[in-house]
């Protein structure tokens, strides 16, 4: 049986989700709540336990009182049992997102990973209703044999529709296709007062754009409608090529008018002032639609149920360093082609690539990780290598480093994609200098435009964020009106005054 998520769930316990369901049983996990017709239970189960959590870098641990409802009824229920003075509360699904965005320490967690299931609504143009808790994963694998896809996914199959309307998420092809809150069609939340709204872009739209990308702290997200896209990419055709530096990098992301999708690993672990630095593969590709099978049903996605490798609970800080991870920048390096034209390329590598190593962030050891990702206008490109070049100067391990292209933006009043480029890198959280380093990146980021990934985030500072979220006062006003006692919270709303003020 495949196993789903592994995940942070707990500091003290991580606890491995529901299995994803398979093509064969599409309806192995519970249908989606409906509003409509709340499923019966013999009482609200509000009862919880406590638990210490983190995000998916393992840092900044909280112990809050973690609650699993069951249906919508069970949702309500404990949304009308929160209060300020008891903590608040907060919505978590998979725990993929870096950060304190689903921690809440002293008040609630809701674990939704229990309202899950999807159905395809008929019609011409099919939709997909699925619930909150609900993973990626499981649609892509559950919506094959309809012949249809997501838009939109990030680097993981394991985060949850929830999750992914909270952060507006993206993938490799924002610039062709947006995030995914352009692809939702509606939405149903729990409000803190227990009422549960029915949001579109037509009705309630301001509430709407203000749970895209509102990192939860609108209300709850119980089930959403979802436009997929016809055609499954069980292969894509890839081009591929090697550049000596980030500027060449940058120069072939600029020409994919002719792409859906477009990545560059870079690697800043090579080259002594400043030789080598920033070498890049970049990889631009395009969908090769899956065929069927001799007796004309859809061919299966071909997504591995279990990860290849799994790094144990407790590994060992010396194991990463950057001499190794230097050696495996060489080797990824030499194994890619100079200049390629269509390479084969299979979904689970080219969209989920990190899944196929189980519990990856463990590899930071107990120190952690930051994933440092922000987004400048193409006309700000230098901001990027600038950044780069700080923490190096800072003698900064930097292990992974993508750069991506980015479209417009899907109306999100905090949603982070705009027309631009995004650089994400990982470093080891307990890097010495690291706070002042990003704090002048910071800096530097917004005086260029740009802004820091909320659902990657956990360090910014309260002050930066309405310099670098202009519709953070509209954001206020919507979620003022919609918990004006403030139930919603979470360590980051704290931490960036999101929901009262700042500690």
């Amino acid at each position: 049986e495949p196993r789903a998520a592994d995940g942070p769930q707990s500091v003290d316990e991580p606890r491995a989700a529901d299995r994803p369901q398979s093509v064969d049983e599409p309806w192995a996990a519970d249908r989606p709540q409906s509003v409509d017709e709340p499923r019966l239970t013999n009482g609200p189960r509000i009862a919880g336990e406590s638990r210490s959590l983190t995000g998916w870098g393992r840092i900044a641990p909280s112990r809050s009182t973690v609650v699993m409802p069951r249906s919508a009824e069970d949702l309500a229920a404990a949304l009308h049992a929160a209060s300020p003075a008891r903590g608040g509360v907060i919505a978590r699904g998979a725990g993929r997102s870096y950060g304190d965005a689903a921690q809440n320490g002293g008040g609630t967690v809701i674990d939704m990973t229990r309202l899950r299931g999807f159905e395809v609504l008929p019609g011409e143009d099919p939709m997909v209703r699925a619930g909150a808790g609900v993973t990626l994963g499981e649609l892509v694998v559950g919506l094959a044999p309809h012949d249809l896809s997501l838009p939109v996914v990030p680097g993981t199959r394991h985060a949850t529709v929830g999750g992914a309307i909270g952060a507006d998420i993206h993938g490799k092809n924002h610039f062709s296709d947006g995030s995914f809150g352009a692809h939702v069609e509606a939405m149903r939340v729990c409000t803190p007062d227990g009422e549960i709204r029915s949001l579109s872009r037509e009705s309630d739209r301001d509430l709407f754009e203000a749970t895209l990308g509102g990192m939860g702290l609108t209300g709850v997200v119980v089930e959403a409608v979802l436009r997929p896209r016809r055609h499954v990419p069980a292969v894509l055709d890839a081009d591929i090529d090697r550049t000596p530096d980030l500027d060449g990098a940058i120069a072939l992301l600029a020409q994919t008018d002719r792409y859906r999708y477009a990545i560059a690993w870079v690697d800043l672990l090579r080259g002594r002032g400043g030789r080598g630095f920033g070498r890049s593969v970049v990889m631009r590709s395009n969908d090769r639609p899956c065929g069927s099978d001799g007796d004309g049903r859809p061919r299966r996605v071909p997504l591995p149920g279990r990860p290849r490798l799994r790094v144990p609970e407790r590994f060992p800080d010396w194991v990463l360093r950057p001499a190794l991870v230097r050696a495996f920048n060489e080797l990824r390096w030499r194994g890619s082609p100079d200049c390629a034209r269509g390479v084969t390329v299979g979904m689970a590598e080219h969209f989920f690539p990190l899944d196929a190593l189980g519990c990856w962030s463990r590899i930071y050891g107990a120190g952690g990780l930051i994933q440092y990702q922000f987004v400048v206008p193409e006309s700000r490109a230098e901001v990027i290598g600038s950044v780069l070049e700080r923490l190096r100067a800072g003698r900064v391990p930097m292990y992974l480093a993508v750069v991506k292209r980015f479209g417009p933006g899907s109306g999100g009043m905090l949603s982070f994609p705009i027309p631009g480029l995004t650089l994400a890198v990982d470093v080891p959280a307990a890097a010495p200098g690291l706070g002042e380093l990003l704090d002048r990146a910071d800096e530097e980021v917004a005086a260029a435009g740009g802004r820091v990934y909320l659902a990657k985030d956990a360090r910014l500072r309260g002050e930066m964020l309405e310099r670098m979220y202009p519709r953070l006062r509209s954001f206020r006003e919507i979620r003022g009106q919609v918990d004006p006692d403030g139930v919603m919270c979470s360590d980051m709303a704290r931490r960036l005054a999101l929901a009262g003020v700042a500690r």
